[in-house]
């Protein structure tokens, strides 16, 4: 069995399948660099999954942080990477992501430029994503 957390991981990624600009570039977690040629690239990751409860019922409420990162390559990065925010937000907005969720709350976005052999940039979009599971057992409501 996988835990809800890795199902909704799985289902935000397939929501942002046919994102602008990006092709089957969207990667989870990936520790490797991207060459020239793999961008403009999408990399999934979550950095803090937090439990509550907040009924009488054997239930925890929980609220996954999850960043999507955009990676570009382009004079004006920021500039080359705004269609593809606007088109990962929407994906994920519309989504139900698999039905696992009970909401999903965008929570900021950042920007970060660098130097390479072609200026580069990151455009972060983080989201709360809020879903439920029972008290003994993570994959299951």
């Amino acid at each position: 069995m996988t835990t809800r957390r890795e199902s909704i991981l799985d289902a935000v990624k397939a929501a942002l399948a046919g994102t602008t600009s990006v092709s089957t570039r969207i990667y989870r977690s990936r520790s490797t660099a991207l060459s020239r040629a793999e961008s403009p690239a999408l990399l999934i990751s979550w950095s803090a999954d937090n439990a509550s409860q907040t009924t009488s019922l054997a239930t925890l409420d929980w609220t996954l942080e999850i960043q999507i990162a955009v990676i570009v390559r382009g004079d004006t990065p920021d500039e080359v990477a705004d269609p593809i925010v606007e088109s990962l937000h929407s994906k994920i907005m519309a989504s139900t992501l698999g039905g696992y969720t009970m909401d999903v709350i965008p929570t900021g976005t950042t920007n970060e430029n660098f130097d390479a052999d072609q200026p580069g940039g990151v455009v972060t979009c983080s989201y709360q994503i809020k879903y439920r599971t029972l008290n003994n057992n993570l994959a299951a409501v």
